[in-house]
């Protein structure tokens, strides 16, 4: 037993960390820094940066986990409120990098606005969810799928569909574990495919030739099915066991496009191979179902649909990501979670991780 200081100090320092979350978290942090060095072998400053990135991920993590639900709960309004101010200031004054505008200058540095609304957007409404729980109306998800409109209209403006659909998914998961009714969903789901159509002709030409490249990548080798026909070589070539770490040809003669940052999921298929993979998708699933396990266990519904956004979002990002990077899916700017190189995505998944353990470690508490 430990004296009562030291226990106190002990219980403030991890007794708010949840150890499997953790142990998860930072095992996929270290396969994919390994990753991201042979990635970037010939430009060593990005190992550095990428470590700094986790620490300061880490940091987030470990503030995020000692707040408990209910004041996480309060940053629901003014973290939304401020996310979409950022985006307005986006629209009108803005960065413009590669034809899109997400970034604002701050003079000394720049931040994407439509990061914060991936954690902002299921705050909200999960609080808004939480303070109409005892009389939950069909006007209440409307209401609901307004506030999530706003932000998603807004980075689809940039335009940023991949973080779009993040948001998008993000917000969508907490109304339905809110008990959005099932003939509201067919119901939207098939305003959707009416919608198809229409929504097809606002896309932006990029964005059409990459869902007409996913049908057949060589109809343009060169140039939009370029990313899809390099990755799915570097990921076949690795065979069951891989090439090896720092093996990979692929990846060495530079043909894998963004190979640290939304394709390192093919760098690491090609050195690690088969069973490379096996392990790092069941590290995905176990993060998954601890994910899902804290959420089935939560004592408010606030914790409750919180937890399971936080989740299904990871999930989201895994699947797209490694959908695109295979060729099932589209190209879109997802990164792959606690692998790919970035500062701002990782310290966002970062606190989706303190916040599943907030969410646990202070309900258990409350138990005892």
């Amino acid at each position: 037993m430990l004296p009562p200081l030291l226990h106190r100090v002990w219980v403030r320092l991890i007794g708010h960390l949840d150890g499997p979350l953790l142990l998860i978290t930072a095992s996929i942090m270290a396969i994919g820094l390994a990753t991201v060095y042979s990635a970037t072998y010939d430009a060593s400053n990005r190992l550095l940066a990428q470590t700094v990135n986790m620490a300061v991920g880490f940091c987030a993590m470990w503030l995020v986990a000692q707040l408990p639900p209910q004041k996480l709960m309060g940053f629901g309004v003014p973290l939304y409120v401020l996310g979409v101010i950022l985006l307005i200031c986006v629209f009108f004054f803005g960065v413009k990098v590669n034809g899109a505008r997400r970034w604002l200058s701050l003079g000394f540095t720049r931040i994407q606005p439509s990061e914060v609304l991936k954690i902002a957007v299921p705050l909200m409404l999960a609080w808004y969810f939480h303070k109409h729980e005892a009389m939950l109306r069909f006007r209440h998800y409307l209401f609901a799928c307004l506030l999530l409109l706003v932000p998603f209209a807004l980075i689809a403006k940039q335009p940023d569909l991949g973080t779009a659909i993040l948001v998008g998914a993000a917000g969508f998961y907490v109304i339905f574990l809110a008990g959005l009714p099932w003939q509201v969903i067919f119901g939207l789901s098939a305003a959707a495919a009416a919608a198809a159509p229409f929504v097809w002709t606002m896309l932006h030409d990029y964005q059409r030739k990459r869902i007409l490249t996913l049908i057949d990548p060589t109809s343009d080798p060169l140039g939009a099915g370029y990313h899809i026909i390099q990755s799915t070589i570097a990921i076949g070539s690795g065979g069951t066991f891989g090439k090896g770490w720092l093996e990979g040809t692929q990846t060495h003669l530079e043909f894998i496009p963004e190979r640290h940052t939304d394709f390192i999921f093919a760098v690491f298929s090609e050195e690690r191979g088969l069973l490379g993979n096996s392990i790092l998708v069941l590290l995905y699933f176990l993060l998954i179902a601890r994910g899902l396990m804290i959420a089935a266990k939560a004592s408010t519904l606030f914790a409750r649909v919180m937890a399971g956004s936080v989740t299904l979002s990871l999930f989201t990002y895994v699947f797209v990501n490694m959908g695109m990077v295979s060729g099932i899916l589209p190209v879109v700017g997802v990164p792959l979670p606690f692998m790919s190189y970035g500062g701002t995505a990782l310290v966002t998944l970062s606190v989706g991780i303190g916040i599943l353990m907030s969410i646990q470690t202070h309900r258990m508490l409350v138990r005892k």
